[in-house]
């Protein structure tokens, strides 16, 4: 467990202990975050009765694997987001669960890496004197992280559109590069869109009713409209790249067909004429020697006219 306690939007404890917290805060402009990564239910329970936390809220931040929401109970609200990081094994999502009261924020979560928020926090931006501008600090990580991991899947899916007009890469890796991609989507997606109705709830909600706070939230709110729309974008893009390879494989096919095609034409002449003459029965020029000349010559004039022509209508 580890805290902070902020008063008129100074940085007064950097150590903030449970015990006592409901005291400290009842002080007038105190602040505070509680952080509690993988608490056990006495941890839970001991925050729940200082904060006066509602028991269901305290059941779901027990619970793993939420969906993006946010619950409105009397006094306080209770939220669960996930921050995405792309990388080479693919898409990685952390859930964090956040209790908002009136005078403190509590992040619950299991390997959420809040570096990135107390920077925002130490850089005052908007001044850290509510909580609302506490949970900003949470909420622009998350939503610049979904920002970042849509324009990486960008420009994974440019580099897959090359890759299926290219001729190095084997249609089999670039299906299991699709598929993953399509997996990666769908996670995300999954993630995206509950997110945007739990930014429509928070700004309606009277705890952040604050005019100087609401153009961080929309700005935030629209983060993730923008990252959940490039989502839906890019699968589209994807469901048309699939086509595209499919269309592309099958032109391939025809040229294939086309070439086999022509050079099983031209093979068939020197088969047609060497069978004919090797009949044994008595025709033109058997057992003389411009006979076998003139049928050389026939299947070389024939064979080049065929291939010619071939050439000519792009079949070869």
């Amino acid at each position: 467990m580890r805290g902070r306690l902020y008063r008129a939007g100074e940085l007064v404890d950097e150590d903030l202990g449970l015990r006592g917290l409901a005291d400290r805060l009842a002080r007038e402009g105190a602040v505070a975050w509680v952080d509690l990564r993988a608490p056990d239910d006495s941890e839970l329970a001991q925050v729940g009765a200082e904060l006066g936390l509602h028991p269901l809220a305290l059941e779901d931040a027990r619970e793993s694997r939420q969906r993006p929401k946010v619950d409105h109970y009397r006094d306080h609200l209770f939220l669960t987001v996930y921050l995405t990081r792309l990388g080479e094994s693919g898409l990685a999502s952390h859930e964090l669960g956040v209790f908002v009261t009136e005078r403190a924020i509590v992040t619950v979560h299991d390997g959420f890496d809040l570096a990135p928020v107390l920077r925002r926090w130490d850089a005052a931006d908007p001044p850290t004197d509510r909580v609302g501008a506490l949970l900003h600090g949470v909420l622009d990580e998350v939503a610049d992280s979904h920002l970042a991991t849509a324009q990486a899947l960008d420009e994974d899916l440019e580099q897959l559109e090359d890759a299926v007009f290219g001729e190095n890469e084997p249609d089999q890796d670039i299906q299991r590069r699709v598929l993953a991609l399509r997996r990666t989507l769908t996670t995300l997606r999954r993630v995206l869109h509950p997110m945007r109705d739990v930014m429509l709830s928070l700004t309606r909600d009277k705890t952040l009713d604050d005019d100087e706070l609401r153009p961080y939230f929309a700005d935030v709110s629209d983060h993730v409209a923008h990252a959940a729309e490039m989502t839906e974008i890019l699968r589209e893009q994807l469901t048309a790249i699939r086509e595209t390879q499919l269309n592309v494989q099958s032109n391939r096919l025809n040229l294939i067909m086309k070439k086999v095609t022509g050079w099983a034409a031209i093979i068939a002449i020197p088969t047609a004429i060497t069978g004919f003459y090797g009949q044994n029965v008595p025709y033109p020029g058997h057992d003389q020697p411009w006979g076998v000349w003139f049928s050389t010559a026939l299947i070389l004039v024939l064979s080049l006219g065929l291939y010619t022509m071939f050439k000519r209508r792009d079949w070869l």
